[in-house]
């Protein structure tokens, strides 16, 4: 490299003495020069070709799982007929570009999304944020160009003469002049390819900001579905209990049991009526935050399907290609900041070596308008410069090595982006496998306590048994209901967080879980 710009620099020299005549091609010859500094190339950054298995402990307890999901099924046979479906996807083609949130089948929620996408605030700004740095490109390529403008100059000068009075007389003036720099290291070049890479980041930005808008519309929204079926469970438990509190008002009534029975039915009255209302504010207060994220005041917001129609449709990936990182923003927008710095330093580097230019002015110039555009009155110059840096005190190498040290940061921080990627897809496939255990499992406790709590009813009201057995019931199906639909809603965000991740999607391609169908998780 060091030859190369010893041999322009006498090249460089050689043309100033030039004809006229050879000129033109002179300058583009300097004008094609080639970059100084190094080129971009993409890190080589080894990736596993595949995600981490299920650990030794989930294969040994799978079985039990796929046990309880088969169960399951054969119980929800009436089920199936009534409308249940097993998920089945064409392999052979892709939805790893569609729109995600379709994944969940719900009307309102992409209803929702829709009007997020038009009115949320942070998205307007990062969307102004990208006419900002498009506008900037333009700026950094300006140079390249030459630059000409039309001046116009009149005035009145008086000039001493030696042998006589001062001489005065008017002058006009109008010139088109021109100014060009040749990029003969490639500054400019590299200063407009670090503008588009910085524009490319912004873009990047504004699809995470997309994504995160998303995802944080449908985690809010399921939220909201979640607290909407707690709420239906706390109404129905507490109506449930005040029917029992009202047969145990009769049965004391006639003796049969104590009062210290009846004030334990009534504290679990109390109880539920304190879930209710808990849970009618988190409603309104999970309604207001969903507005916000649709940019808008805060309001009701309608609903669609139950989580538990959801969460049927929601398949568990066996497996997927690391490669799908390559679709994710952050990714992408910190290989383009590394792209970005690195043609920096060949920017840097450039302003050490000579900066030539090519200045010209051509017009006409007069003493009174009338004559301003005769043939004796043209007026043309044309200069090309030389601008050799000999010493800056440090400062130009400074400024190289500032960029050079920038570059080796975003390098660092494209490989910590890409570990972090790996490690969120890692950590949403392992929520979304085990929350789909864990559900599971749920519907079978809660199918269970379900029947315990009918089985202690019936030996209480004959008298076989004492309210403690009621009561336990009672509370413990409150419990395990509340906790089913904490399920449902964690493998709901799991999948939505996978989708993230993945930066918009996967592909249908991917291996599934066979398990997984839609009576499997049914909530009874």
């Amino acid at each position: 490299m060091a030859s190369r710009p010893a041999h322009r620099i006498r090249f460089a020299a050689r043309l100033i003495a030039m004809p006229s005549a050879r000129l033109s091609f002179a300058v583009l010859a300097l004008a094609g020069g080639a970059c100084v500094g190094p080129n971009y190339g993409r890190p080589d950054e080894p990736l596993p070709p595949d995600w981490r298995p299920p650990s030794s402990i989930a294969d040994s307890v799978k079985p039990f799982f796929d046990s309880l999901a088969a169960a399951r099924r054969a119980d929800s046979s009436a089920l199936q007929h009534m409308g249940g479906t097993t998920i089945s996807r064409s392999l052979s083609d892709s939805i790893a570009n569609i729109r995600w949130f379709d994944l969940l089948q719900d009307s309102v929620l992409q209803t929702l999304v829709t009007i997020a996408l038009a009115e949320n605030k942070d998205l307007k700004i990062a969307l102004s944020t990208i006419d900002e740095f498009r506008s900037e490109v333009t700026i950094a390529k300006g140079p390249f160009y030459p630059q000409v403008s039309v001046n116009g100059l009149g005035g009145a000068n008086r000039v001493p003469v030696l042998s006589g009075p001062h001489a005065s007389y008017n002058v006009l003036n109008a010139t088109v002049d021109l100014q060009w720099e040749l990029d003969f290291w490639g500054r400019i070049r590299r200063g407009s390819e670090a503008a588009q890479a910085d524009l490319l980041t912004q873009e990047e930005n504004e699809r995470a900001v997309i994504l995160t808008l998303v995802s944080d519309v449908a985690t809010a929204y399921l939220t909201l579905r979640e607290l909407d079926e707690n709420l239906a469970i706390s109404r129905s438990t507490l109506a449930s209990r005040n029917e029992t509190y009202r047969l145990a008002l009769d049965r004391y009534g006639q003796g049969v049991i104590s009062e210290l029975d009846v004030r334990q039915f009534e504290s679990d009255v109390a109880g539920a009526a304190a879930s209710v209302a808990d849970f009618e504010r988190q409603v309104a207060q999970q309604e207001h935050l969903l507005s916000i994220l649709l940019g808008r005041n805060p309001a009701g917001i309608p609903r669609g399907r139950r989580l538990t129609d959801v969460v049927a449709d929601i398949p568990v990936p066996v497996g997927l290609p690391s490669t799908l990182l390559d679709r994710r923003p952050d990714v992408r927008a910190s290989e383009a900041a590394l792209h970005a710095a690195t043609a920096r330093i060949g920017q840097a580097e450039a302003a050490r070596f000579p900066k030539f230019t090519i200045t010209g002015q051509y017009g006409y110039q007069a003493t009174n308008l009338s004559d301003l555009f005769q043939t004796n009155g043209q007026i043309y110059q044309a200069f090309l410069g030389v601008s050799i840096p000999i010493f800056t005190g440090g400062q130009l190498k400074g400024a190289e090595d500032v960029q050079r040290a920038r570059a080796e940061q975003a390098l660092y921080v494209y490989e910590r982006t890409l570990i972090g990627a790996l490690r969120e897809v890692e950590d949403a496939l392992t929520a979304l496998r085990t929350a789909h255990d864990q559900l599971v499992a749920q519907v079978t406790q809660v199918n269970a306590l379900h029947g315990a709590e009918r089985l202690a009813s019936l030996r209480y009201q004959n008298g076989v048994s004492s309210y403690l057995e009621v009561l336990d019931a009672q509370r413990n199906l409150f419990a395990a209901q509340l906790a089913l639909t904490q399920a449902e809603l964690l493998q709901l965000a799991a999948a939505v967080q996978l989708y993230k991740a993945l930066g918009g999607g996967w592909p249908t391609n991917a291996p599934w879980d066979s398990t997984q169908t839609t009576d499997s998780t049914r909530r009874p």
